[in-house]
């Protein structure tokens, strides 16, 4: 059972914290629910307890004997359900992380979370028993009925979990569980991490999580290391609460692992992501191989157009000395967005325009509000809302470029239904990346110095190296994580360790790295909330970068054909979804050609200092 309860994942590129940028939107969640007491949510929550019920009643034990036309009611029936659990849980969430601090949210998504879990448990039986259906038998039934058959690439995913699942019985314990095992370590890491502040020094005033991250990207430097060694001093206060997170969740990780047998600690993100371990691996050591030619590059340049020997940790985002700070207010920001989308095609921008205009889109920052931003596809009979924190920076511009990718994805996709439309993570940041890629070439297109080119150039390298490279660190950081705490409980220490050593490796050594940045590990959220995700960045970029080539080298019907990507959702697997494009992952040598266009925007900011 889906239940789609929103993470506040931070975007890789993703920058916010509070000011004045015009009138920025708020959401509207109406259109889900009225309000928290609304009759129709009690309404919803009472008919979900009784379509559980009933659907366990009529067809749990009765799977196998079901023909093509009653297997077909059977999964309707459930893909209804899906939609109101996700509807309700939706609600609850998005609530609760326009302000996480208040007790009233908290508690009104704890008992959705609750009652939708003990609903659901009747439902658990469904994907148990579809699994051990005969293979013969199911291709018979598929082959008997084109609408049961649309729904093949979900009893795919279904049944890749075959030699995964458990018994009924611990299955349905599993589920029961689940709300005070990993869920209620995420929602203690949230509000934990909402309700820090940091006195950074020379501020009127203790600071929040992101605009002190925020800081960070400050063109005075003595703010941004007043900013870091702010995060340094909270985060060693905390360690020992966050490094026990991470110990418990890696844990349970490790021990539900065992018990369905899965090869590695990956795996099973691997299986939900629909790709195959090969695939990751080759982009992973692809993008580690090139780490000299990428980030160790790219920082030495930094550091010689700063004046200085080595870069510190807060360097690594700072704007360049050349570079004029500027404000983008709201207004402007719709419109260098919604412009590039439209030069591409006024397609993507009509879809873009209700998010501004319908209040699926929440801006500004508040106080308790999530940090980051992200974009929450609800089910497929509502529609997408996008969490923004909006500073006004030019980096923010790109950040609403990609969420709102998510976003116009969501809305192509919806067509497929709710259990078609769900993209793998590899895929999902498809959209993002790619819108982003359009507003950045709308903007260097229109660059008007060399200077300007050169920030923007620098600007987009930096981008694309948090998501590339600082990403595919993230990984090897959990992989890493994961293997030592199968050995035992690790210690603040042992964690800081092993981010140290991933750090130096990636960023090169052009850098210094400050006492106390061994804990920035964290405030991640991904490693909290999605272990190992964080690899799905990297596969999107790439992907968009091989794209992008197609798209630039003058693809015959490619805006086509890629609009039918978006629509297809998760219908479709990446091999075929790629080959109108002549585009395969599984070749080796794919992924050179992404890291190759990074490469070669650092060749251009080299040639500017000839």
């Amino acid at each position: 059972m889906t239940l789609p309860l929103p993470s506040p994942l931070l975007d890789a590129n993703a920058t916010a914290a509070a000011g004045g940028f015009g009138d920025l939107p708020d959401w509207d969640l109406t259109d889900l629910y009225p309000s928290a007491d609304a009759p129709e949510y009690a309404r919803d929550m009472a008919e979900l307890d009784r379509a559980c019920a009933a659907f366990g009643k009529t067809y749990e034990g009765k799977l196998a004997d079901l023909d093509a036309s009653g297997l077909l009611a059977c999964v309707q029936e459930y893909e209804r359900i899906d939609i109101i659990a996700g509807r309700l849980m939706s609600f609850a969430g998005l609530r609760y992380y326009q302000n996480t601090i208040d007790p009233e949210r908290a508690q009104f998504m704890g008992n959705a979370q609750d009652k939708v879990t003990d609903a659901t448990t009747p439902l658990v039986f469904f994907s148990l028993e579809f699994n051990r259906l005969d293979d013969d038998h199911l291709a018979r039934l598929l082959g008997e009925n084109a609408a049961l058959a649309r729904y093949k690439p979900v009893f795919d995913r279904m049944r890749a979990m075959r030699p995964h699942q458990l018994s009924d019985e611990l299955e349905k314990f599993l589920h029961d569980e689940s709300v005070v095992g990993a869920s209620a370590w995420n929602k203690l890491f949230d509000e934990t991490m909402a309700g820090l502040m940091f006195p950074v020094a020379g501020e009127n005033e203790e600071l929040s999580l992101e605009a002190t991250l925020n800081l960070l990207t400050d063109a005075n430097r003595s703010r941004r290391e007043a900013a870091a060694r702010a995060l340094a001093e909270v985060f060693d206060k905390h360690v020992k609460l966050f490094a026990r997170v991470h110990n418990t969740l890696a844990k349970e990780k490790e021990i539900h692992d065992r018990w369905r047998k899965m090869p590695t600690p990956q795996h099973g993100r691997h299986l939900s992501n629909h790709v195959e371990p090969e695939v990751v691996e080759a982009l992973r050591n692809a993008v580690v191989a090139a780490y000299p030619k990428l980030s160790h590059r790219y920082y030495r340049l930094k550091a010689k157009w700063m004046g200085l020997d080595k870069l510190q940790v807060w360097d690594r985002n700072a704007p360049l000395p050349t570079e004029t700070p500027r404000i983008v207010d709201w207004a402007e920001a719709r419109a260098t967005v919604t412009e590039a989308y439209g030069a591409f095609d006024p397609r993507l921008a009509d879809l873009a325009a209700p998010f501004f205009d319908k209040g699926w889109i929440d801006a500004g920052v508040k106080p308790g509000k999530a940090p980051g931003a992200f974009a929450h596809p609800t089910v497929t009979t509502v529609h997408p809302y996008v969490m923004l924190n909006y500073l006004g920076k030019p980096r923010d511009v790109m950040t609403l470029a990609h969420e709102l990718g998510h976003g116009v994805h969501q809305v192509l996709a919806a067509g497929q239904g709710e259990l078609l439309a769900s993209t793998p993570l590899t895929l999902a940041e498809t959209a993002s990346v790619f819108g982003e890629m359009l507003t950045f070439r709308k903007l260097l297109d229109g660059a008007k110095t060399p200077a300007e080119r050169k920030t923007l150039l620098a600007g987009k390298v930096e981008d694309m190296i948090n998501t590339v490279v600082r990403q595919i660190a993230f990984y090897d950081f959990e992989c890493k994580l994961h293997a030592a705490r199968a050995e035992g409980e690790l210690t603040p220490e042992d964690i800081n360790a092993l981010w140290m050593s991933i750090q130096a490796q990636s960023l090169g050594d052009a850098f210094e790295f400050m006492d106390g940045y061994e804990t920035f590990w964290a405030y991640i959220p991904h490693f909290v909330h999605s272990p190992f995700y964080v690899y799905a960045y990297a596969f999107g970029d790439g992907l968009v970068n091989a794209l992008y080539a197609a798209y630039a080298g003058g693809l015959p019907g490619f805006e086509e054909k890629y609009f039918d990507m978006l629509k297809a959702g998760g219908s479709k697997h990446h091999k075929d979804l790629l080959a109108p494009f002549g585009l395969d992952l599984s070749d080796p040598a794919f992924w050179d050609k992404g890291l190759s266009m990074i490469a070669g925007f650092i060749d251009e900011l080299e040639a500017m200092e000839g």
